[in-house]
């Protein structure tokens, strides 16, 4: 397991694990249209059941959300027949005014006008309460949904193993919890209220239409077929540009990558041509997919219009021919073309839909997966408290492995007694920083045992465990807050006092004088306003306050300069005194003085012993402390 597993504080949960602000890069999802292809999900029906299942709370508030919305969509389809009726009475009173000797009272009716008017406007005010009105309650539902999804999510990352953890990158999880959550959301809002809207729309505009008149409805519905086989041709063709499209931005994006990160490597081996001819090639790619790709989606609208207007010139003309045969009136044929108008948008909306439910679908599958993965194994039932913690460590015949077919730690034996400072070394891979992952049960052993004053730690609950050690670990962590903040998070509530004498007795009070406003200065997300040093001096003064019983120092000293390694070592001789401290070093010169030294490799202590003992057998320890100081 790599060592930035760990964090300064005993009890830190592995939600602190991850970083605070994660940098983010390359092709992400954008709001708006739905372009090139869709993340598809593997199992779409089971997905939608599990969506449907976890949205049981709410059923009844989106049975109101989709009555609000049929609502508004009937009205809004009302809307071209009064528009319509409205015509039709302009009309009439136009023809008697032309005729006044047979109709020598009649006249523009402006009293039924006004009175078609107030109902349009009526018509349309309900129609913008009643959108209004789902739009606000599916905001606030999908909202709550979001919540409780990170809720749920926050919860499950603190009951998963650290094997988790190993497998999975930072930068996945954090996809999980933000970009697909947002997914899930922000499409089942869109989705589900335009695919009834769409759905009331489409069925409402064809009896609107059936009733106006059923000839030009079926010479309206026999040109859709026409657009779609069209739009169909038209997004197979383009949708392999698009797939390609994405490939090759992926690689044209790493390649940029690497050559920025590596820009020194590349220019002292004189590798810029290579990099040129191996950019042009991929860009080349890129170049020709992005413009077929565009060429060919361009070209859907434009074909889909006229498609549509020859529909619109069909209709008219065969409408006007039966509006001077009498079967049809002006208003409406004006309320049809509306209507013919109106058609084609929801069927495209529902075709968009699809697309939409899918990736919801492919999101919220990512969420579930997450949700369901396997826990870490439960508490004991009857846990037991250490009132008195003496610091005696016991490891009984441990045998673990990451995965049963790689055993990393082989019979390991050993007895540290309470108050001594014990150093691990050994090669890198040997298995040190995974005794430690033993010791803090991060991981549970295999075989054999490990105690504490000759408690079982699986006895122990894992939080009552992990406040018995305080760790100061090569890969500091600390969060976007004040130095006194930060100090502070090895023992909330603690009183400026008790954080300053930490900061003290840990060497690092004077530095942080030195620095604009002191305790109160702000670290940035990315800790770059403190040297590296300086920042190993503020995890220890997080130890110093935390007072644990127990110490565990893993290379806290191997990143930084040699003067700096010395007011870090003075710190932690102060506050490993009196304590059971263990200690992972590659530096052997900083445990000359340890106590115990053990001495690692392939996952079984080979020797142990104090240093000069050590030294005095000439074997394995011997030969790693020569090999360093031995010129």
């Amino acid at each position: 397991m790599a060592e930035n597993n760990f964090t300064s504080k005993s009890d830190i949960s592995s939600t602190n694990l991850l970083p605070k602000k994660p940098k983010v890069g390359g092709v992400g999802m954008r709001g708006g249209k739905t372009r090139g292809l869709v993340e598809k999900p593997k199992d779409f029906k089971g997905t939608m059941r599990k969506l449907i299942k976890y949205l049981k709370p709410y059923y009844w508030v989106i049975l109101l959300i989709l009555i609000f919305a049929i609502i508004s969509a009937i009205l809004h389809v009302i809307t071209p027949k009064i528009l319509g009726d409205i015509t039709n009475k302009i009309v009439t009173g136009v023809e008697s005014m032309k005729n006044r000797k047979a109709f020598p009272n009649k006249g523009i009716d402006f009293g039924a006008i006004w009175h078609l008017i107030e109902i349009l406007v009526g018509v349309y005010l309900m129609e913008a309460l009643f959108d209004y009105l789902q739009r606000w309650v599916m905001a606030g539902m999908t909202q709550r949904v979001t919540f409780n999804f990170r809720k749920s999510i926050s919860l499950k990352i603190n009951k998963l193993p650290f094997s988790y953890f190993d497998k999975q990158s930072y930068g996945d999880i954090l996809s999980r919890v933000t970009n697909d959550v947002d997914t899930v959301s922000q499409n089942f809002n869109q989705g589900l209220t335009q695919l009834v809207t769409a759905v009331t729309s489409i069925v409402g505009i064809l009896v609107m239409m059936v009733i106006i008149n059923w000839q030009l409805t079926l010479v309206a519905v026999l040109i859709l077929p026409a657009s779609f086989l069209l739009a169909n041709f038209i997004i197979k063709k383009s949708q392999k540009y698009f797939f390609n499209q994405q490939v090759y931005l992926g690689k044209i994006n790493g390649h940029i990558e690497e050559m920025f990160s590596g820009h020194i490597i590349v220019k002292a081996f004189n590798g810029e041509e290579q990099s040129i001819t191996t950019f042009r090639q991929i860009n080349n790619e890129l170049h020709e997919s992005v413009w077929k790709s565009h060429f060919f989606s361009g070209l859907l609208h434009p074909i889909l219009n006229f498609v549509e207007n020859l529909g619109f010139v069909i209709v008219s003309v065969l409408g006007g021919w039966l509006a001077i045969k009498g079967k049809m009136t002006i208003g409406s044929i004006q309320a049809f073309l509306q209507y013919l108008n109106q058609f084609t948008r929801p069927i495209i909306q529902t075709a968009n839909i699809s697309n939409v439910f899918q990736s919801t679908a492919a999101a919220a599958e990512r969420v579930f997966e997450f949700l369901e993965e396997k826990e870490e194994p439960s508490e004991t039932s009857q846990p037991v408290l250490l009132e008195k913690v003496y610091g005696k460590v016991e490891f009984i015949n441990v045998v673990f492995g990451y995965t049963p077919d790689r055993i990393v730690i082989k019979n390991f034996n050993a007895t540290i007694n309470p108050g001594q400072k014990v150093a691990i070394v050994g090669p890198t891979g040997a298995g040190k920083t995974t005794i430690i992952n033993l010791l803090m049960r991060f991981y549970d052993v295999n075989e054999g045992s490990i105690k504490i004053d000759g408690v079982d730690i699986r006895n122990l609950r894992r939080s009552d465990l992990r406040k018995l050690f305080a760790m100061v670990l090569q890969d500091t962590w600390l969060f976007a807050g004040t130095i006194e903040e930060n100090i502070a998070y090895g023992k909330p509530g603690a009183t400026h006092e008790e954080i300053v004498k930490a900061a003290q007795a840990a060497y690092a009070d004077h530095f942080i004088r030195t620095l604009p406003k002191g305790y109160q200065m702000e670290i940035d997300a990315d800790t770059d306003n403190i040297s590296q040093g300086e920042k190993q001096l503020l995890t220890i003064a997080r130890a110093m306050l935390a007072n644990a019983p127990m110490l565990i120092f893993d290379e806290a000293t191997s990143s930084v300069d040699t003067r700096t390694e010395t007011f870090i070592q003075l710190a932690m001789d102060k506050l490993m005194t009196g304590r059971t401290s263990f200690i992972i070093a590659h530096r052997l010169s900083t445990i000359r003085n340890a106590d115990l030294i053990l001495v690692m490799r392939d996952g079984s202590i080979v020797e142990q012993g104090t240093h000069k003992e050590l030294l005095a057998k000439n074997g394995f320890y011997a030969s790693l402390y020569n090999s360093q100081f031995v010129r």
